[in-house]
């Protein structure tokens, strides 16, 4: 199940969370929950280290041919 609805482009849904990751960061920076803050970017630094960390980097410029 997909928390964004399927009619909307790919484009759309990027700014659609976009401005939803910025509503968020700045309510917390207007409650001063500066510390709620770091945990969540040190949560978002380790999620784009896995990510990168298991992507098949070695193949990426490949063309399989089958």
């Amino acid at each position: 199940m997909s928390l964004l609805p399927n009619n909307l482009s790919r484009r759309a849904k990027v700014f659609l969370l976009l401005s939803i990751a910025t509503i968020v960061i700045g309510t917390l920076i207007y409650l001063e929950q500066i510390s709620l803050l770091y945990v969540l970017a040190t949560l978002g630094i380790v999620v784009l280290l896995l990510v990168v960390a298991f992507s098949d980097l070695e193949n990426v410029g490949k063309v399989n041919k089958n």
